[in-house]
């Protein structure tokens, strides 16, 4: 069958779509069956991250609502059956909770289900991957991840310190993931993974989602945007490295129906993170279209990464896999 076909046939699950407004078009146009919305601000404090996720429930309780709320494995399929977008809600920081562990039940209960442990600073469970001094998991982050465990809370590793990760990978019993970065042993910055960190994901049955977004796809040769090339070569060093069965896609693209939606957060991100984004946009700009690789620039191009690798050999179970398959295998073990 050809790209399109496999395509519309196949789970297709997105790790990562940093901020959606709630319009699924293009996610209609990739064929999108689900992903992992972060559904509160990056640094969102409790109050703040209620008030976002209620306006989510409210989304999904209108009549004509394009998304189903995922909370189980189950509902991947009726999300499917009645052609809506599955909408997994997810954290890229647990400032929400505090110090308090309670709150972990509370917001599983509203239907946070992934719940990256730090963004790029320090909180009270562990250090980002943007801190200078990571003095790894905290007293409190260790129990965390036990309660996270017993609930059935997916642990995000995405943007945690080096060490901090790698110390919560072997903590937690139940697989844990990384639902959009790459290999720092390609690309060394911050944001990427360390060979380390990757192997122990998955000796754990955890997943690696890796990303088209342009930093950690990039040479830092500034003649020369990332192209779809770059993070082929992520994609396939990591499946080198631990197997096909741990690899999965997370775009951290954006959903919207205007891209200046997310012109305040591009903005924010660049001034709080210059070490992050500030040698790339300044040799591509700070566009949020710019930050991504040349080829997937939106969901409706991730066809191109299917018709890559179908040139490189790989087989339609193997793109079927990292599509979405592999994403449902392992939240279908952590969401019990």
């Amino acid at each position: 069958m050809n790209i399109d076909e496999l395509h519309q046939q196949s789970l297709i699950i997105d790790g990562l779509v940093f901020y959606s407004d709630g319009d699924v078009s293009e996610l209609k146009q990739g064929n999108i069956s689900a992903a992992n919305v972060t559904v509160s601000h990056f640094e969102g404090d409790y109050e703040q991250s209620c008030e976002q996720i209620a306006h989510w429930l409210n989304e999904l309780e209108k009549e004509n609502s394009a998304w189903h709320l995922i909370e189980s494995i189950n509902d991947l399929e009726v999300a499917q059956r009645t052609n809506k977008v599955g909408l997994i809600m997810g954290w890229q920081n647990m400032r929400a909770i505090g110090d308090n562990l309670d709150r972990l039940a509370f917001f599983k209960k509203l239907g946070v289900r992934i719940m990256q442990l730090t963004y790029n600073r320090r909180n009270f469970l562990g250090d980002g991957c943007l801190e200078k001094y990571d003095g790894g998991l905290s007293g409190l982050g260790r129990q965390a991840i036990e309660k996270m465990n017993d609930l059935g809370i997916a642990i995000d590793l995405s943007h945690v310190g080096d060490i901090t990760a790698l110390q919560a990978a072997q903590h937690s019993q139940q697989p844990v993931l990384i639902t959009h970065a790459n290999a720092k042993a390609v690309v060394d910055v911050p944001r990427n993974r360390t060979d380390d960190l990757i192997k122990a994901v998955a000796q754990g049955g955890g997943l690696i989602g890796t990303s088209v977004y342009g930093t950690m796809c990039w040479d830092g040769n500034k003649q020369r945007r990332p192209h779809l090339t770059d993070y082929i070569e992520q994609l396939e060093y990591i499946c080198n490295l631990v197997g096909i069965e741990h690899v999965a896609i997370g775009t951290d693209l954006p959903v919207v129906s205007d891209l200046e939606k997310v012109k305040a957060i591009t903005e924010m991100t660049l001034k709080r993170f210059p070490e992050a984004i500030g040698d790339y946009a300044e040799a591509f700009g700070n566009d949020i279209r710019d930050r991504y690789v040349e080829g997937v620039t939106c969901h409706a191009e991730i066809t191109n990464i299917s018709l890559a690798l179908r040139e490189r050999g790989w087989k339609d179970n193997e793109l079927k896999a990292l599509l979405g398959e592999n994403f449902k295998r392992v939240l279908g073990e952590i969401w019990h």
